[in-house]
This record gives C-alpha cells, sequence and structure tokens, in this order.
C-alpha cells in the first residue's frame, strides 16, 4: 500500500454520475484499510451547472466542462463514464489512450459494434477496464448466489427475473436520449442488462433466448427545451419526436446448464419505482430477491420436519457477503440500500487499479458487458423473427 493518493474522476453529472461520486466518496470507509488515499479531482458535465453542484455535494476538487478536460489531465488515474450510451466508445478509447483506469456505466456501449470494439480495446489495454453492474454488490443476491454455487437448491429448473420501473409511464415526459436509438437499446437495455447480468450471475451463462416480444406503450414524446436529469421532469415544448425503442420486453431463456428461463423488463409499469426482483428454482430448494426490499430475500429447501417447511426471510447481517465492514452498524437489521453497492463497486474497482492484497470480487470487464449485449441482441432478433428462438454467440 502506497501513501500516494489514488486520483479519480467522474465524467457525468446526473443521477447514475452522483451515484458514483458518493461511491468514491465512501470507498476508505468500508473493509478496512487496503487503499492508497483517494483524491476526488473532478466531475466532468457539458451542463456546467450541474457539474458544480455535484462537485460541491461529494468534495470533488472542481467541476470541468468536458471529459476531454478529464482525459488531459494528467494528474487524473481512474475515470468512471456516466453518461449516454453513445458516448461511452469514443470516452473510453481516449481515456484508455491516456493511460486511465476506466469504469463505464452498463450498457457497455449504444451498439454491439461499439461494444465489440470496446472489448477489443480491453484486451490490449494496460490498465483496468470494468462495467458498472451495481446489483452483483448487493449482499443479498450475492447470498443467493453461495446458496446456487454450494449446491443448496440442488439441480437448477428456473430462473424467473424481472425489472419493471415506473420512470416513463407519463406521457408529458421529454424525448431524451433514452428513448432514441433503435430496439433493444430502450428498457432491455437500460434495466434489462442489469437483470440479464443478475441471471448469469446467479444461474450461469445463457445459452439461447427465445418466445421475445417488444412493444412501445407511449409512441410520441415532447421534445425537451433544455438539458434532461435522468429520469427528471423538465420543460418540454409543443413538438413532438417518436420514440425510437421498447417500453416493455419479454422473452425465454434456455441456459447452458439447463434451466429455463422468462424475463420481463418494462419502464412503464405504474406504481414501481425500482422494481427488479427474481426467483431462482432448483430440484432441492428455491431463493427469491426483491429490490423494493433490498435488505432481505427468501429461502426454502427440505427441512427435516415437513410441518415447519416454507420460505424463510433471510435479513442482510454480517454473514451475506459485503454486509461485515461494508456497513457502519454491523449487526442484522439495520439494512443496506442502493448507495451502499456503488460503493462497494467503486472499492471492487480502485481494489484491482491499486493491486490491493485483499480485494473484493473484481468488477465485471468489457468482455461481460459485451456478452449481455449479444444476449439483447439475440432477443431482438428473436421479436424479430416470431419469437423464434436464437443462439446467444459463444465469445472468445
Amino acid at each position: 500500500m502506497t501513501d500516494k493518493p489514488l486520483s479519480v474522476a467522474v465524467i457525468g453529472a446526473g443521477m447514475a454520475g452522483r451515484s458514483h461520486a458518493a461511491g468514491y466518496r465512501n470507498v476508505n470507509t468500508v473493509f478496512g484499510a487496503g487503499l492508497p488515499p483517494v483524491r476526488l479531482a473532478a466531475i466532468a458535465d457539458a451542463n456546467t451547472a450541474l457539474a458544480q453542484d455535484a462537485a460541491r455535494r461529494y468534495g470533488f476538487d472542481r467541476a470541468l466542462p468536458s471529459w476531454e478536460a478529464v482525459a488531459e489531465d494528467p494528474s487524473i488515474d481512474a475515470v468512471s463514464i456516466v453518461v449516454g450510451n453513445d458516448l461511452h466508445r469514443p470516452i473510453a478509447e481516449a481515456l484508455v489512450a491516456a493511460g486511465k483506469h476506466v469504469l463505464c456505466e452498463k450498457p457497455l456501449a449504444g451498439s454491439v459494434e461499439d461494444a465489440r470494439a470496446m472489448a477489443e480495446l480491453e484486451r490490449g489495454a494496460e490498465v483496468v477496464t470494468a462495467v458498472g453492474y451495481t446489483f452483483r454488490r448487493s449482499p443479498a443476491i450475492a447470498g443467493i448466489r453461495e446458496h446456487v454455487r454450494a449446491g443448496e437448491l440442488g439441480d437448477l429448473t428456473l430462473f424467473s427475473g424481472r425489472y419493471w420501473c415506473d420512470y416513463a409511464t407519463s406521457p408529458a415526459g421529454p424525448l431524451s436520449w433514452r428513448f432514441q436509438g433503435g430496439p433493444g437499446s430502450g428498457a432491455l437495455g437500460d434495466v434489462g442488462s442489469h437483470i440479464i447480468d443478475v441471471a448469469e450471475y446467479v444461474a450461469g451463462p445463457i445459452a439461447s433466448v427465445s418466445g421475445a416480444s417488444l412493444s412501445t406503450q407511449i409512441t410520441k414524446r415532447p421534445l425537451p427545451l433544455g438539458a434532461v436529469v435522468g429520469h427528471n421532469a423538465a420543460p418540454v415544448s409543443d413538438e413532438f419526436g417518436e420514440v425510437g425503442n421498447e417500453d416493455t420486453a419479454s422473452f425465454t431463456a434456455r441456459f447452458a446448464s439447463g434451466p429455463v428461463g422468462t424475463f420481463s423488463v418494462t419502464r412503464t409499469g405504474f406504481g414501481l419505482p425500482n422494481g427488479l426482483a427474481f426467483d431462482v428454482v432448483g430440484v432441492g430448494g428455491r431463493a427469491a430477491f426483491d429490490q423494493h426490499r433490498p435488505a432481505e430475500y427468501l429461502f426454502d429447501d427440505a427441512q427435516p420436519e415437513a410441518r415447519t417447511r416454507g420460505a424463510r426471510q433471510v435479513v442482510a447481517g454480517p454473514r451475506l457477503p459485503y454486509f461485515a465492514g461494508g456497513v457502519p452498524m454491523e449487526a442484522p437489521g439495520v439494512g443496506v440500500a442502493n448507495g451502499d453497492s456503488f460503493t462497494y463497486q467503486a472499492r471492487a474497482f480502485l481494489d484491482q487499479v491499486a493491486g490491493a492484497a485483499e480485494p473484493l470480487p473484481a468488477c465485471a470487464s468489457f468482455a461481460d458487458a459485451l456478452r449481455t449485449m449479444e444476449i439483447i441482441r439475440a432477443v431482438v432478433e428473436s421479436s424479430r423473427l416470431d419469437g423464434a428462438s436464437v443462439d446467444v454467440p459463444v465469445l472468445s
């Protein structure tokens, strides 16, 4: 461990960018003294007022008006990319060329072609490249994965996953970049990428998809008059533009190890602010998780006494991954939430950058995130072929 500070920056000052910023601010408050001091160098955004506000809130040294200013600053070591998907590739290429470590938000890129180029960039990079799949850092989800890995559910038969959100239910919501792009770049790319990654994290690789259906409930939206931050409302004009991607999607899958998967995602699900949930079922047990109750999961197995069998609530506590050392009050029942996951993710990324002696499990790679995008492409192709089965490419 060195005393030389590790200098970090965030490109993008919106909702997710602020989550990355808060994560970096907290990395040395969790899991012991495995990192050098962290310098909170800069937050960059073309919306300079937004960048200045985020820098003030999270204690970063300065706000910058562009991602290029981050790439050109030799004092910055590691950077989070948290902007529109189409910008991920050029920013990542510039940062890697400048010798900076990169943590990129999901989905990896605006197209599979760009994602492939980024995965190829990763092959030859001499820096750490990683992707932000924060649900891997949930103590409850990681705990369920441990049950599966230990064989406590027996041979798996089914994974049923969903990510239902309500951020796009209002037809008055502005036509931001989230509603641009072709099939697969809407709810599938935004929230579907998370549940697909969780499915493979828990149940292993997906071999094929079928039965896919994509639909758009709100086909036109008003044009914004200014910048749109996250999922927030914004002033809009009287002009409308066409929505170019899906609000809702569903599909089935076959995992390489045999289980069946069923998936549905939506951004127009009324009353569901952040509804990622799944059930994983085997011949000897089952488990279930719901992000609306993030500090617990349900678990059921064959107890010796049949009279008392049934699903039981497992409350997050120090026996689960990430909890011990990851919260100020290490006691069951005190909760764990979305912000904690971003802290754990930032810590895992900087553990990789610093070569920590006892690192957290490594972040997903660009190659991992390319695989998610290949699955999304297969879902879109299945939909185009009226639900036909489409194999997921095996990446070398």
